[in-house]
């Protein structure tokens, strides 16, 4: 993709499928001695943004890693409460639906989702019909998502389907069926903010073969010149699968 940045003309190589781990939300709003609700919006506000950066440089598809199985367990109930009445806020805010649809973004909610409330269900499963004829960009969004409790869920569903003789053998093919992020395409990057310097099981199995790009700035603080130089460091791999 060309892109005209200043006066320069610029090339990136642009990953096809873009993932994202959006780290540092609670440490900003400690820094900036502000409440942890306003760290957790403008980290949704800044999602949002993210993903019209990223069609806007070409990207098709954007999966990011919104709340972790041990978020779940390991964070205060008064702390998650802030989160769902977020998603909730944001599933239902007219203005980003209207952003939604003059780009054709398309939102895919993916998860262990029977391990958050019912009204987040709800609001979740209600984006996801009013965006789902939109075909220009695609969002998945990792929702109550553990890598190591999708490597498990998988190797459940594929003994019962074993047991059922709905599957020959087990296999990587059966296996991929079996995840819950099996439909999705391999990350080709994988970005993480705040500095942190591991992926935390996100998407193993996927994984294996994609770029990492690690940013100190936490995640509210990350602008359109960060992802840029995130893609054009991107550009400059050589990716060799091993070979």
């Amino acid at each position: 993709m060309l892109e005209v940045y200043g006066a320069v003309m610029q090339k990136f190589d642009i990953p096809k499928n873009l993932a994202l781990i959006p780290d540092g939300n609670r440490r900003w709003a400690n820094s900036h001695k502000v409440g942890i609700i306003k760290g957790y919006d403008l980290g949704i506000k800044k999602f949002i943004d993210f993903s019209i950066w990223l069609k806007d440089f070409g990207g098709e598809t954007l999966t990011v890693w919104a709340l972790s199985t041990e978020n779940i367990s390991n964070r205060s109930r008064m702390e998650l409460n802030i989160l769902y009445k977020l998603y909730i806020k944001a599933a239902n805010d007219k203005k980003l639906l209207k952003t939604l649809k003059d780009n054709g973004v398309r939102i895919n909610a993916i998860g262990n989702l029977n391990l958050i409330p019912a009204e987040v269900r709800k609001a979740l499963d209600s984006i996801e019909k009013k965006t789902r004829t939109y075909k220009n960009f695609t969002i998945n969004i990792l929702i109550a998502y553990g890598g190591r409790e999708e490597i498990l869920h998988a190797a459940r569903k594929m003994i019962s389907q074993k047991i059922h003789n709905k599957i020959k053998k087990i296999d990587e093919a059966a296996l991929l069926v079996c995840l819950r992020t099996g439909m999705l395409p391999t990350p080709d990057l994988i970005i993480r903010t705040s500095g942190e310097l591991r992926l935390s099981g996100f998407m193993p199995w996927q994984a294996g073969y994609s770029e990492l790009y690690f940013a100190e700035k936490y995640w509210p603080d990350f602008k359109k010149e960060d992802l840029k130089l995130a893609l054009e460091d991107f550009s400059k791999r050589n990716r060799r699968y091993g070979r």
